[in-house]
């Protein structure tokens, strides 16, 4: 099986449509089915592909989002100690214990913004992982409708050369699983 859903479809098209050339009504059916199900399978394979891209893509802003908070509370780390150092400093006294009790005062102020820029980093991370998380449900349903329907076509092409309607009835029966399984990824 090849990856390029466009070109598969394509080729069981032009399949059904030499078998559509065939004298046999039956024939002539299945090889409408197979061309139907060639184009339910390169939707879904389509799908599954923009699914697969759009996970990889929240879970990497995920990541990025989980940096950028790291770098805050570290920082706010840094401010922490300063601030410590400071009112340890402004305690002492002396001829600078105003310097130090305002820098003590001023680094205290930083670390309200830092915690609260820092809070919403991990909440964006927080969103984008679940969204990656929802992209990731779809892709693998995806995928196995796209097999599903694949198995169909299979099913499909045995029928026309055995000549039997139990085989093309089992293909329009994965065909359906499928595309239902396809619809339900969104619901």
């Amino acid at each position: 099986m090849s990856h390029d859903p466009a070109l598969e479809a394509h080729e069981h098209a032009e399949h059904a449509h030499h078998a559509a050339h065939e004298t046999d009504p039956f024939v002539a059916r299945v090889a409408i089915t197979v061309a139907v199900l060639a184009v339910l399978a390169a939707v879904a394979t389509s799908l599954e592909t923009v699914e697969g891209g759009l996970a990889i893509t929240a879970s990497s802003e995920a990541v990025l989002a989980q940096e950028k908070a790291t770098d805050l509370w570290a920082e706010y780390q840094a401010d922490s100690m300063k601030k410590h150092l400071y009112g340890i400093a402004a305690e002492q006294g002396g001829a600078h214990a105003g310097d130090f009790a305002r820098a003590a005062s001023s680094q205290g102020g930083k670390q309200a913004g830092i915690r609260t820029r820092a809070t919403q980093d991990e909440a964006e991370r927080d969103r984008l992982t679940a969204e990656s998380a929802g992209h990731e449900r779809h892709h693998h349903r995806l995928t196995i409708a796209a097999t599903l329907i694949e198995i169909g076509i299979a099913l499909s092409t045995v029928a026309i050369i055995a000549r039997r309607k139990p085989f093309w009835l089992g293909a329009i029966l994965f065909g359906v699983a499928g595309t239902v399984l396809g619809a339900v990824a969104f619901a």
